[in-house]
């Protein structure tokens, strides 16, 4: 291939272009939409990990299992919540035609819309939409009586009835299963209500707000038998799918120590979210709002920066740090650690927040002989990804995925005696060739998208990783034959217990333990 005539006008190659030059190439062709690059020659040809590609890919979509409409109520209609409608197929008229503006404008944003279209229809309706400040509420339902797929244009349908509590809704008879996108300190009450009333639940990340609740809501739901799926759709990220089966093919080989991070430096990273002009203590029920948190008297900056309060937060340990753990669970089956440490404090956003914007946290598996460690600052943008550390290689995992060799690898050691490999080069370099993160819109949604949390590549093409999330909690739910979702109640109860740890250590400033007999935490 020419290289010099590929290359559009910014100089880059076309993704069209590169696929093309793939195909062309022995073995590497398999990954079909995924590039490897930076790979010498003689690494296509002798490196192991370029043997068979094909089993380390994930093998596609599962298809949408037929049924019956199966009715959702939302409880949450706030930012997260108009997230998960648009991952169901719902949007506001207003959206539809914010996005359609700017796709005019824009080839990304033209490409942000089509893919949002070309999500396949989960035959689901929502009949019903509780939240606590009305503006939301009332928009909730206009959103829910849009819905588009397949390349629909809109159509209107029956809008959902508005609930003015979390407990008229779960208890309403055409609600199947319930959608929980609340504050962290309402998410086992809603979950505890929908579970006792036989209603599946789709809840956003943490699962818990205290340690003790994180029992309690293990045994209903399976006590209840109902589907439960934690909202960490990560878990539909396809490098990470990859990374598991390198790991488990022992590229990189016994892992010792590993590295996640969180990194921003905005105010809405920082959780300092916009006040809705039109909020207050007319259009909010405060006293909902506040629910098993401490009584504290209204506050606009408590309502809409919730996160900023232990009163109602998990903190930086419950918000972020649960991603990074949850990806490396399903990627390496940590389990719950054996001991943790924490350190950190307000260092940087002196605005009455009681949780901290700095915060560094140690978790031990000496049963693995490894270290999980968690650094994160609200106030740099320092990128750093999540580095695994083996004696044979380290693997850097976000969207993409580098595998390098290390210089005193057992493993590798003839090859680069040889110089087939070469330390400073990745030995496998997996990029989802997406150039879609121009087309998110705020700094929050980068980030997110910068570490595979919004969206994924499968069969050459793009899906939010919501939609798939919430596809496959659908599914169990129609196949009603006891198949379980990949972030039910046991992987949520080891997200939520491994960062109640964290939390406790900071809180206390000391070590503290997970006693696997009597599953306490001392």
């Amino acid at each position: 291939m020419d290289q010099e005539k590929n290359k559009d006008k910014s100089g880059k190659y076309s993704r069209r272009d590169i696929l093309a030059g793939l195909a062309s190439v022995p073995v590497i062709g398999l990954l079909g939409y995924g590039l490897v690059k930076n790979i010498s020659d003689r690494q296509k040809k002798q490196s192991p990990l370029l043997d068979d590609l094909e089993s380390v890919m994930p093998k596609g979509i599962p298809a949408i299992v037929e049924g019956e409409t199966i009715r959702l109520g939302i409880v949450g209609v706030g930012g997260r919540g108009r997230y998960l409608l648009k991952a169901l197929g719902y949007l506001h008229p207003d959206r539809i035609d914010e996005f359609e503006k700017r796709a005019k404008q824009d080839k990304y944003w033209e490409e942000y819309l089509n893919d949002f279209y070309a999500q396949e229809d989960l035959n689901v309706k929502i009949t019903a939409i509780c939240d606590v400040f009305k503006k939301n509420a009332l928009r909730g339902v206009e959103t829910a009586a849009n819905i588009h797929h397949n390349g629909t244009n809109g159509l209107k349908g029956e809008a959902p009835k508005r609930y003015q509590t979390y407990q008229e809704l779960v208890a309403a008879p055409d609600v199947d299963a319930v959608i929980i996108a609340t504050p962290d300190h309402l998410h086992v009450p809603v979950a505890l209500e929908a579970a006792r009333h036989g209603k599946h639940v789709y809840c956003e990340k943490p699962l818990s707000w205290t340690v003790e609740e994180t029992y309690e809501i293990r045994k209903v739901v399976k006590d209840t038998g109902i589907i439960f799926q934690l909202g960490h759709q990560g878990r539909q990220t396809e490098s990470y799918h990859i990374a598991k089966s390198l790991i488990d093919q022992g590229a990189i080989g016994k892992i010792s120590l590993i590295e996640v991070c969180t990194n921003r430096n905005d105010p809405n990273g920082a959780w300092v979210y916009d006040i809705d002009p039109e909020a207050n203590e007319k259009t909010i029920d405060w006293k909902q709002f506040i629910g098993p948190a401490p009584w504290h008297e209204f506050s606009l900056e408590r309502f809409f920066r919730w996160r900023c309060w232990w009163d109602y937060s998990t903190g930086l340990s419950g918000d972020l740090f649960t991603h990074e753990y949850d990806a490396l669970n399903q990627i390496l089956n940590l389990g719950i650690p054996h001991s943790a440490t924490a350190s950190g404090g307000i260092y940087f956003f002196k605005d009455g927040r009681t949780v901290p914007d700095v915060l560094n946290m140690a978790f031990e598996y000496p049963q693995r002989d490894l270290t999980l460690l968690y650094s994160a600052t609200l106030a740099s943008e320092k990128e750093r990804g999540k580095v695994i550390m083996g004696h044979d290689a380290y693997m850097e995992l976000n969207e993409t995925l580098l595998v390098i060799a290390d210089p005193k690898s057992t493993r590798y050691k003839e090859k680069i005696e040889k110089g087939i490999i070469e330390p400073h080069i990745p030995i496998f370099s997996y990029v989802p060739g997406q150039d879609k993160v121009d087309a998110i819109t705020t700094p929050t949604e980068k980030y997110f998208a910068g570490r595979g949390l919004l969206y994924t590549y499968r069969d050459g093409k793009t899906f939010d990783t919501s939609h798939l999330h919430l596809r496959e909690w659908i599914n169990c739910i129609r196949l009603n034959n006891g198949m379980q979702p990949s972030c039910d109640i046991d992987q949520s109860f080891q997200e939520a217990i491994t960062a109640h740890m964290g939390t406790i250590a900071y809180h206390e400033g000391r070590r503290v333990y997970w006693d696997s007999s009597t599953e306490k935490i001392i």
